[in-house]
């Protein structure tokens, strides 16, 4: 660095490729932690991704393309809400343990099920989607709602869980089966004997087939719908399907 008499500073050229260096290293370094300079893009707050995050992970889609299966040929022998001729099929694929699956459940789920699934033009189908590697109480939990959903307690049981997801335990299932009122000894049975981790993990393998991601993850009549979208979402894409359906 050099001072002229008029008192300004100038750099020499070694210098200055010396700090220029550094700041593009700086820069460089920002950039891999931001995804490039754009901090949280995509619809990264809307679902949780299926597998441990990786530089090439796929980003959530918005509702819109065409399923590679329907709704109606995803229906297994899970829990059902709904009139069963219900004109448009809307099917869930969900985690109980998973953020954005309690934010469908707590903001959107209630005012679906007023305006479509009470009034008889959806009929909604619950299946599970245990993303293993980042929610180790995923699988369990959702035996557990299916043991409740063998005394007729499944919506019970899925609210529960999703109102405790901080509290997810072998202890706390248990505790919440003899707080629903269900048999707890048929409920403890079933849950310490694993009766239900192969039919979870035929749904997990299932939503996988269908072009599921992350969780939640929908397919309603013949269109995808990745994420916990705004209800307007939803409601745009049910009309649309119950469009179809006249």
């Amino acid at each position: 660095m050099e001072e002229k008499a008029e008192g300004t500073v100038t750099l020499k050229k070694s210098t200055l490729w010396k700090i220029s260096t550094f700041v593009f290293a700086g820069l460089f370094v920002i950039s891999l932690f931001t995804g490039g300079f754009g901090i949280g893009g995509g619809d990264s707050d809307t679902t949780g991704i299926a597998v441990a995050p990786t530089p090439n992970a796929p980003s959530p889609s918005r509702p819109t393309g065409v399923a590679s299966v329907s709704a109606e040929e995803l229906i297994d022998d899970d829990p059902v809400l709904g009139d069963p001729d219900a004109p448009v099929t809307m099917v869930e694929f969900s985690d109980f343990q998973c953020p954005f699956c309690g934010r469908f459940r707590s903001q959107t789920f209630d005012q679906i099920k007023k305006d479509y699934i009470d009034t008889g033009k959806v009929k909604f189908v619950y299946r599970d989607f245990p993303l293993h590697s980042i929610h180790p109480q995923a699988g369990k939990s959702a035996e557990a709602a299916q043991c409740a959903n063998d005394q007729e307690k499944f919506w019970e049981y899925h609210d529960k869980i999703f109102e405790n997801q901080q509290s997810l335990s072998i202890d706390n299932y248990k505790k919440w089966a003899d707080d629903l009122g269900l048999n707890t000894r048929k409920f403890n049975d079933c849950l310490d004997s694993g009766e239900y981790k192969d039919e979870v993990e035929k749904d997990l393998a299932d939503a996988t087939k269908a072009g599921g991601q992350g969780t939640p993850y929908f397919v309603i009549g013949n269109t995808p719908v990745s994420g916990a979208q705004p209800y307007s979402n939803f409601q745009s894409v049910i009309e649309a399907e119950l469009g179809k359906a006249k």
